[in-house]
């Protein structure tokens, strides 16, 4: 087999090819277009056959085409986290940086880490990732707007304080207040409130859309305490496909919730946080654990039982953190269970 290792930029991407030693063979750079991956493709095919395996420093903007256009030529792709390359490349005896090297660190790379997560394309995971990013973008901007408005209002009036402008009541009561004000500041604040009505607007829209599409992907999911709509959304985009990992455990340390050890000597057994893995997904995890903290069921009592064993509260949140990893790797395995087997009725 030979790995074919890829280093992305905006406008090129260069590729190395080494054999099951790590022996460079050859290298190539072309153009960052489906025409130039094409031409990539048949040129790793016409020397070394089709026994092959592209491994990609995982920089998913810029990586994303190529790895669709790899998906379409049905050839295997891995991603490999920049901080595996760049380790890979600190150990090597060929100093300096340049695109060459940096391919040959990641199939390097590719070679010494044999259990690597296969890049895919789910298109239902890429959808809510698509939507979750825009509504996330959205409120960020409604934010910035809420924050200048607030000040602006001040400034007018330092006794009025508007409620919470995320709601269509309090702005409309903001904007018959703005009405009978004159002069340049009160017409700022009075179009950067019709901005943050705007923004509420398709903010709505898109909770609502995102809302729909859930409902219809991910029962098992949303049945778990703590997992909302929009936190499940979130957990599916960033997941980018369960089947690309190969146990629960491997889900775990992608999300950055498995313990990393460190112990030696007297202190087996010690592990520590972990800082690494999705922090999109650690985050999704560290909200349903803190919901389920606060609700009568089996979280709670886990918890309750940890903390009576004598962990301190962050200690126990990380424990819980492990077993809802756990459970929501079962869910998104039976959702994709699910979606599948009315597609492979069909075709019986």
């Amino acid at each position: 087999m030979v790995v074919v290792g890829a280093d992305v930029h905006k406008r090129s991407h260069t590729f190395v090819a080494v054999d099951e030693a790590g022996r460079k063979l050859a290298e190539k750079t072309v153009v960052a277009t489906t025409e130039g991956h094409r031409e990539a493709i048949m040129w790793a095919r016409t020397r070394f056959g089709t026994d092959l395996l592209w491994a990609i420093e995982d920089c998913r903007n810029m990586s994303a085409r190529l790895e669709r256009d790899l998906h379409g030529a049905a050839q295997k792709v891995v991603r490999v986290s920049p901080k595996l390359m760049a380790n890979t490349r600190a150990s090597a005896r060929t100093f300096g940086k340049s695109d060459p090297i940096d391919a040959l660190a990641v199939a390097r790379a590719a070679l010494r880490e044999p259990d690597l997560p296969i890049a895919s394309h789910d298109a239902v995971s890429w959808e809510l990732k698509l939507l979750t990013d825009r509504r996330e973008s959205l409120v960020a901007q409604r934010t910035a707007a809420i924050n200048s408005l607030r000040w602006h209002v001040h400034e007018l009036e330092p006794a009025v304080d508007p409620a919470d402008l995320t709601t269509g009541k309090h702005q409309r009561l903001l904007q018959a207040w703005l009405g009978a004000q004159t002069g340049l500041l009160a017409e700022i604040a009075a179009a950067e409130l019709d901005d943050v009505t705007r923004l509420s607007v398709e903010i709505k829209t898109l909770t609502a859309r995102i809302g729909e599409r859930v409902q219809a992907v991910a029962p098992a999911l949303l049945a778990i305490p703590g997992c909302a709509e929009l936190m499940a959304a979130k957990i599916i985009g960033e997941t980018a496909g369960v089947t690309r990992f190969r146990s629960e455990a491997a889900f775990a340390c992608h999300t950055g919730v498995a313990p990393i050890p460190v112990s030696s000597g007297n202190t087996t057994g010690r592990v520590r946080l972990s800082r690494s893995g999705n922090r999109q997904l650690n985050a999704a995890l560290h909200w349903i654990a803190l919901t389920q903290t606060r609700l009568d069921g089996p979280g709670k009592a886990y918890y309750q039982r940890l903390r009576a064993s004598g962990k301190t509260g962050p200690e126990a949140r990380r424990c819980l953190k492990r077993q809802i990893a756990r459970r929501v790797y079962t869910a998104l395995r039976t959702d994709h269970h699910n979606q599948q087997s009315p597609a492979l009725s069909g075709a019986a």
